[in-house]
């Protein structure tokens, strides 16, 4: 076990002709495998830099092994022809890719104890968790890669690792639970920080459970050059092992987090439309920023491509029934309605989405969802194109802006990082 390549730094910049070399040095670690399976993410993470490695790695080893490849989409809807394109290119045949169905095609593994949920939880949850893994998986692999990016997360506190196996490619009970887990452990103190419980539920399932599997991670930590503008790899980190994700975890930290001294009183997001179709992935907006806003404050959400509230069918029924207000609410709704017992992912999902009563939420959808579906789910509604007359978003930079006399904060895109308070996180 350990890292069997990694480089980067925080004003550091990982190459292409660099990141080649490390990909050989993993994949050939071992010697060439005859079936190779890659788990890289979804188009909802397109600056992971997924897309790309995974592109690499299918021209240099297509015509020397067979490989799969199999995103993993935790929840979210299967990627089209458009989506598989726009990430992977164009030379890896369609017929390659599989999709995971997380509530069908999964295989149970064993079962967490509730007594190990009440430890993990401090009492807060009395049940058993199942492992269930896409059966995939047990297809006599040589080797098996985990593809993804290390960056702030709502849930388990760092994104990827242990994650892209038990969400990622796993099935509904540890998604549902695990997310649930996290709700109640009070996401101010999981998000950004590598150890927490959900971390270790998600290390105890794939270390008693898939220690036995080919499995090899990849990790790389992106951010926004700020001499370009554009996205840079920081850092790649390969191995197996707690110490692949450690490394980039420390780095994330470093590259991902934007601390402020003084809370933010007006903050603007824009969700590309090409990412961010749903209020599922949409609402990174609020709780990669809501530790950073003041109270009283304002929260602007500039949502072209919102079409949908979850990425799931029934995700999207729970969402528009019981919408998003709060913790308390959710609660009380999870103890009345067996529905939401049965997805506690979506319970867990309306607590991330909420600014809990402290802060205003103005989403400003395009045309594709009205202004009585944003309010019915407990938002505000703005006006899409007189907000991007006033935000032009083209002209904004990330960070502080002034705009008409007042002073905004703007980020582009809101997967990139962890925005708060440095007084509250450290």
């Amino acid at each position: 076990m350990g890292i069997y390549t990694g480089a980067g730094g925080v004003d550091a910049i990982v190459g292409e002709a660099q990141l080649r070399r490390m990909i050989v040095e993993t994949v050939e670690h071992n010697g060439i495998p005859k079936r190779m399976l890659v788990l890289p993410p979804d188009h909802t993470r397109l600056n992971s830099y997924a897309g790309e490695i995974t592109a690499i790695i299918w021209e240099l080893y297509s015509h020397r092994c067979e490989i799969d490849i199999m995103p993993a989409l935790g929840t979210h809807a299967p990627m089209g022809e458009h989506e598989l394109r726009m990430m992977f290119g164009d030379a890896i045949p369609l017929e390659r890719f599989f999709v995971h169905d997380w509530r069908n095609d999964v295989r149970t593994l064993g079962v967490v104890s509730s007594k190990y949920m009440q430890e993990l939880s401090g009492g807060k949850l009395d049940c058993e968790v199942k492992i269930e893994v896409n059966k995939r998986l047990f297809d006599d692999y040589d080797l098996i890669l985990s593809i993804g990016q290390v960056v702030p997360h709502e849930v388990v506190g760092l994104a990827n690792y242990t994650k892209n196996l038990m969400v990622g490619v796993g099935g509904s009970d540890i998604i549902n639970k695990s997310h649930f887990l996290g709700a109640v452990s009070n996401m101010e103190r999981i998000m950004g920080r590598p150890d927490t419980p959900v971390r270790r539920l998600f290390n105890y399932g794939v270390e008693k459970y898939l220690k036995d599997l080919p499995i090899v991670f990849m990790q790389t930590v992106m951010a926004k050059d700020q001499s370009s503008g554009k996205m840079v790899m920081r850092g790649f980190y390969a191995g197996t092992g707690d110490e692949v994700f450690l490394a980039a975890a420390k780095l994330s930290v470093e590259a991902n987090f934007v601390l402020l001294d003084k809370p933010l009183k007006k903050v603007v997001v824009y969700l590309d439309p090409e990412e961010f179709k749903s209020t599922w992935l949409g609402n990174k907006a609020i709780y990669r920023t809501r530790m950073a806003i003041a109270d009283g404050g304002e929260l602007v959400i500039l949502a072209p491509g919102l079409k949908e509230c979850g990425e799931d069918r029934e995700n999207d029924r729970l969402i528009r029934k019981y919408g998003y207000h709060g913790t308390p609410y959710t609660l009380k709704m999870v103890n009345e309605n067996q529905e939401l017992r049965d997805s506690l992912g979506a319970a867990a999902h309306l607590i991330h989405g909420s600014s809990e009563g402290r802060f205003r939420i103005v989403y400003c959808p395009g045309p594709n969802f009205s202004e009585s579906e944003v309010k019915s789910i407990g938002f505000e509604y703005g006006d899409l194109a007189a907000m991007l007359k006033k935000y032009p978003v083209d002209k904004l930079r990330d960070g502080f802006n002034t705009v008409d006399g007042e002073e905004i904060f703007f980020i582009s895109n809101p997967a990139l990082g962890l925005w708060a308070l440095r007084s509250n996180f450290f």
